[in-house]
């Protein structure tokens, strides 16, 4: 029987990554670089090899954050969809990356680069919403931020309901409490 080879390189990175967002999302958790190595089943040298502290893994976590929220809301072509399916798209995009936001929040850790996370994320979100209000799919007695603003915070809600709804029912309840409100459905 053989040991199976080492992963390259930068799966071990993605791996490391993985783990630490998900043991770092974990409510009240103060994991430290042990905790992460232990989760990721690599030993410290090889975390230190990769993120020589904690803050270059929380940059990288905040930056692959971006580059995969980023890269979903990209893939999921939102300027060529009625308004109601790319929100859809954008809550199913957030929910699925979430334990990396969820980790970042309870860290305080921000994005190193804010102009590249607004170019990546808020102009398609703006734009979209921006869309919505025109074609009537979103209220228009507000201003457009106001409506992203709260957007988000649904998004962020949604995020604490991934772990007990999963990704799928929690991207469909943040879309519906978005586009619908909180009223009960009206019957046609």
């Amino acid at each position: 029987m053989t040991t199976p080879p080492p992963p390259p390189r930068d799966q071990v990175a993605v791996l490391i990554l993985d783990r630490a967002a998900a043991l770092l999302a974990e409510p009240g958790t103060a994991a430290g670089m042990t905790d992460i190595a232990r989760a990721a089943g690599v030993g410290r040298a090889t975390l230190y090899r990769y993120y020589p502290s904690r803050q270059a893994l929380l940059d990288a976590l905040a930056d692959a954050a971006v580059d995969d929220l980023g890269d979903r809301l990209e893939a999921a072509g939102l300027a060529h969809l009625p308004v109601r399916d790319a929100i859809a798209r954008v809550c199913h995009a957030f929910v699925t990356t979430g334990a990396k936001y969820i980790a970042l929040r309870h860290t305080g850790h921000k994005p190193a680069d804010p102009t590249a996370t607004d170019r990546r994320i808020g102009t398609p979100l703006r734009a979209l919403v921006r869309r919505g209000i025109t074609d009537g799919t979103l209220r228009g007695d507000q201003e457009p931020d106001i409506t992203l603003t709260f957007f988000a915070a649904l998004l962020e809600a949604g995020l604490t309901l991934t772990p007990h709804l999963g990704p799928a029912r929690a991207a469909a309840t943040v879309t519906t409490q978005f586009l619908d409100g909180a009223s009960p459905r009206r019957r046609s």
